[in-house]
Protein backbone atom coordinates (compact mmCIF):
# COMPACT_ATOMS: atom_id res chain seq x y z
CA UNK A 1 0.00 0.00 0.00
CA UNK A 2 1.44 3.28 -1.11
CA UNK A 3 -0.47 5.98 0.72
CA UNK A 4 1.52 8.71 -1.03
CA UNK A 5 0.09 7.63 -4.38
CA UNK A 6 -3.42 7.37 -2.97
CA UNK A 7 -3.18 10.91 -1.60
CA UNK A 8 -1.74 12.16 -4.90
CA UNK A 9 -4.61 10.66 -6.88
CA UNK A 10 -7.09 11.96 -4.29
CA UNK A 11 -5.73 15.51 -4.58
CA UNK A 12 -5.50 15.48 -8.37
CA UNK A 13 -9.09 14.26 -8.58
CA UNK A 14 -10.32 17.16 -6.49
CA UNK A 15 -9.48 19.43 -9.42
CA UNK A 16 -9.59 17.44 -12.67
CA UNK A 17 -11.38 14.13 -12.38
CA UNK A 18 -11.40 13.26 -16.08
CA UNK A 19 -7.67 12.70 -16.57
CA UNK A 20 -6.44 11.52 -13.18
CA UNK A 21 -7.27 7.78 -13.56
CA UNK A 22 -4.97 7.56 -16.58
CA UNK A 23 -1.99 7.76 -14.23
CA UNK A 24 -3.08 4.61 -12.36
CA UNK A 25 -1.53 2.02 -14.67
CA UNK A 26 1.74 3.97 -14.85
CA UNK A 27 1.85 4.16 -11.04
CA UNK A 28 1.30 0.37 -10.85
CA UNK A 29 -1.92 0.72 -8.86
CA UNK A 30 -4.74 -1.76 -9.25
CA UNK A 31 -8.03 -0.80 -10.89
CA UNK A 32 -9.85 -0.57 -7.56
CA UNK A 33 -7.09 1.42 -5.87
CA UNK A 34 -7.14 3.97 -8.68
CA UNK A 35 -10.93 4.06 -8.87
CA UNK A 36 -11.57 4.57 -5.16
CA UNK A 37 -8.79 7.09 -4.57
CA UNK A 38 -9.96 9.17 -7.55
CA UNK A 39 -13.62 8.80 -6.62
CA UNK A 40 -12.99 9.84 -3.02
CA UNK A 41 -11.17 13.00 -4.13
CA UNK A 42 -13.86 13.95 -6.62
CA UNK A 43 -16.73 13.41 -4.17
CA UNK A 44 -14.90 15.34 -1.46
CA UNK A 45 -14.33 18.29 -3.79
CA UNK A 46 -17.89 18.14 -5.10
CA UNK A 47 -19.28 18.21 -1.55
CA UNK A 48 -17.14 21.17 -0.54
CA UNK A 49 -17.95 23.24 -3.61
CA UNK A 50 -21.62 22.25 -3.84
CA UNK A 51 -22.42 23.22 -0.27
CA UNK A 52 -20.18 26.32 -0.38
CA UNK A 53 -21.43 27.49 -3.78
CA UNK A 54 -24.04 29.80 -2.31
CA UNK A 55 -21.30 31.49 -0.27
CA UNK A 56 -19.16 31.95 -3.41
CA UNK A 57 -22.09 33.41 -5.34
CA UNK A 58 -22.94 35.82 -2.48
CA UNK A 59 -19.33 36.96 -2.30
CA UNK A 60 -19.26 37.54 -6.05
CA UNK A 61 -22.44 39.62 -5.92
CA UNK A 62 -21.16 41.62 -2.93
CA UNK A 63 -17.90 42.36 -4.74
CA UNK A 64 -19.74 43.61 -7.84
CA UNK A 65 -21.95 45.86 -5.72
CA UNK A 66 -18.95 47.17 -3.78
CA UNK A 67 -17.02 47.96 -6.98
CA UNK A 68 -20.03 49.79 -8.45
CA UNK A 69 -20.46 51.79 -5.26
CA UNK A 70 -16.77 52.76 -5.13
CA UNK A 71 -16.80 53.76 -8.78
CA UNK A 72 -19.87 55.96 -8.27
CA UNK A 73 -18.27 57.64 -5.23
CA UNK A 74 -15.11 58.41 -7.21
CA UNK A 75 -17.09 59.49 -10.25
CA UNK A 76 -15.58 56.79 -12.43
CA UNK A 77 -17.43 54.80 -14.99
CA UNK A 78 -17.13 51.04 -14.75
CA UNK A 79 -16.19 49.30 -17.98
CA UNK A 80 -19.08 47.46 -19.58
CA UNK A 81 -18.78 43.74 -19.01
CA UNK A 82 -20.51 41.47 -21.49
CA UNK A 83 -23.09 39.15 -19.98
CA UNK A 84 -23.83 37.15 -23.11
CA UNK A 85 -20.42 35.68 -23.77
CA UNK A 86 -19.87 32.59 -25.88
CA UNK A 87 -19.13 30.55 -22.77
CA UNK A 88 -22.28 31.70 -20.99
CA UNK A 89 -24.40 31.00 -24.06
CA UNK A 90 -22.86 27.54 -24.35
CA UNK A 91 -23.57 26.73 -20.69
CA UNK A 92 -27.18 27.91 -20.92
CA UNK A 93 -27.67 25.95 -24.14
CA UNK A 94 -26.34 22.84 -22.40
CA UNK A 95 -28.67 23.46 -19.48
CA UNK A 96 -31.68 23.56 -21.76
CA UNK A 97 -30.62 20.53 -23.80
CA UNK A 98 -29.41 18.23 -21.04
CA UNK A 99 -31.49 19.29 -18.06
CA UNK A 100 -30.71 18.45 -14.46
CA UNK A 101 -29.48 14.94 -15.21
CA UNK A 102 -27.02 15.90 -17.93
CA UNK A 103 -25.63 18.92 -16.13
CA UNK A 104 -25.30 17.06 -12.83
CA UNK A 105 -23.52 14.12 -14.41
CA UNK A 106 -21.36 15.73 -17.10
CA UNK A 107 -20.50 19.29 -15.96
CA UNK A 108 -18.19 18.23 -13.10
CA UNK A 109 -16.50 15.74 -15.40
CA UNK A 110 -15.79 17.89 -18.43
CA UNK A 111 -15.32 21.34 -16.92
CA UNK A 112 -13.64 20.54 -13.61
CA UNK A 113 -15.04 19.35 -10.33
CA UNK A 114 -15.17 22.77 -8.61
CA UNK A 115 -16.49 24.77 -11.58
CA UNK A 116 -18.91 22.09 -12.76
CA UNK A 117 -20.31 21.61 -9.27
CA UNK A 118 -20.78 25.35 -8.71
CA UNK A 119 -22.55 25.72 -12.07
CA UNK A 120 -24.79 22.75 -11.26
CA UNK A 121 -25.58 24.21 -7.83
CA UNK A 122 -26.33 27.59 -9.39
CA UNK A 123 -28.82 26.12 -11.84
CA UNK A 124 -30.31 23.32 -9.75
CA UNK A 125 -29.24 23.98 -6.14
CA UNK A 126 -32.81 24.04 -4.85
CA UNK A 127 -33.52 20.52 -6.13
CA UNK A 128 -32.95 17.81 -3.51
CA UNK A 129 -31.77 15.28 -6.06
CA UNK A 130 -28.94 17.42 -7.46
CA UNK A 131 -26.12 16.38 -5.14
CA UNK A 132 -26.99 12.65 -5.25
CA UNK A 133 -27.00 12.94 -9.05
CA UNK A 134 -23.55 14.53 -8.95
CA UNK A 135 -22.26 11.67 -6.79
CA UNK A 136 -23.90 9.08 -9.06
CA UNK A 137 -22.31 10.77 -12.07
CA UNK A 138 -18.92 10.69 -10.36
CA UNK A 139 -19.28 6.96 -9.67
CA UNK A 140 -20.27 6.13 -13.24
CA UNK A 141 -17.77 8.48 -14.89
CA UNK A 142 -15.00 7.30 -12.58
CA UNK A 143 -15.68 3.68 -13.47
CA UNK A 144 -15.72 4.47 -17.19
CA UNK A 145 -12.55 6.59 -17.20
CA UNK A 146 -10.65 4.20 -14.97
CA UNK A 147 -11.77 1.28 -17.11
CA UNK A 148 -10.70 3.16 -20.21
CA UNK A 149 -7.31 3.92 -18.67
CA UNK A 150 -6.67 0.27 -17.76
CA UNK A 151 -8.05 -0.92 -21.11
CA UNK A 152 -5.63 1.31 -23.00
CA UNK A 153 -2.76 0.26 -20.72
CA UNK A 154 -3.60 -3.42 -21.27
CA UNK A 155 -3.83 -2.92 -25.03
CA UNK A 156 -0.44 -1.23 -25.26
Amino acid sequence: MNFGLYITFFLLSTIKFLFTPFGGPAAKLSFLETYFSCLAGAIFSAAVFYFASEYFMKMSRAKKIRLKKEALEKGLELPYKKKFTKTNKFIVRLKHRLGIYGISIFAPLFLSVPIGTIITAKFYGKEKKTFPLIVLGMCINGFVTTGLAYGIAWFF
